[in-house]
C-alpha cells in the first residue's frame, strides 16, 4: 500500500472495475478475486487472448497516468483446459495451469498454455514466443508456454477468412488468471 493507502485502494478498485467489464465485455466472467489475484472463466479461448491484450493495453495506458510508485503491473496467464465447478467457483487443473503460467509472464505480460496456443495459433494473428516447456507445481507433464508480444495494434485481430462465433467454441472452459504488484515499475 506504500506512502498513500487511501489512493492505492482507489487504483486497485478502479482497476478492478476495469477488468471486471472488460471480462464481460468479452463474454466471461470473475469467477473469484483473492487478494491480488482475479481468476475469470471464459467459454472461448479466442475471447480470453483479447481481453487478455486488451486488458494489458488499457492498463499500460491508465498507469502512465500515475506516479511510477502508484503503477500496478499485472501478469496474466490463460490455460484451456478442463475444471472442476462447485457452486460459482472452479478448481482443478485447467486453474493451475493458469495460474502456474501467469507466473511466467512479465509485468504487464501474458503466458499462455500449449494447449491455448494451439486454439489460437491460426486465429489470432498476435505472433506468439515459444519459451519452452516448464514443469510447473503439481502439474505432472511440462506444460508447453508461448508469450504473447504486446502491441495495441493487434488487439482484435483475426486472420482472414476467420470468422469466430465465440458462442460455438464451448469445449472446455478457458481460465485467465490475472494478478498485479502495485509497488512494482514497468520494465
Amino acid at each position: 500500500m506504500g506512502d498513500d493507502e487511501v489512493a492505492t485502494v482507489k487504483t486497485i478498485t478502479e482497476y478492478r472495475e476495469t477488468l471486471s467489464s472488460l471480462i464481460a465485455q468479452y463474454h466471461g466472467r470473475v469467477v473469484d478475486s483473492p487478494g491480488d489475484n482475479v481468476l475469470a472463466e471464459f467459454g472461448s479461448v479466442v475471447d480470453a487472448v483479447q481481453c487478455a491484450v486488451e486488458i494489458q493495453n488499457i492498463l499500460k495506458a491508465k498507469n502512465e497516468d500515475l506516479p511510477e510508485n502508484r503503477r500496478m503491473i499485472f501478469r496474466i496467464g490463460v490455460n484451456l483446459g478442463d475444471v472442476i465447478q462447485e457452486g460459482d467457483r472452479i478448481y482443478g487443473d485447467g486453474v493451475n495451469i493458469a495460474a502456474r503460467i501467469e507466473s511466467l509472464a512479465d509485468g504487464g505480460g501474458i503466458c499462455i498454455s500449449g494447449t491455448a496456443y494451439d486454439h489460437i495459433e491460426n486465429k489470432l494473428a498476435l505472433g506468439y514466443n515459444f519459451i519452452g516447456e516448464h514443469s510447473v507445481k503439481n502439474i505432472a507433464k511440462p506444460v508447453r508456454v508461448y508469450k504473447v508480444p504486446m502491441d495495441p495494434k493487434d488487439v482484435g485481430k483475426k486472420r482472414a477468412g476467420m470468422r469466430m462465433e465465440s458462442q460455438h467454441l464451448r469445449k472446455s472452459s478457458v481460465v485467465a488468471l490475472i494478478t498485479y504488484g502495485p509497488t512494482l515499475a514497468w520494465p
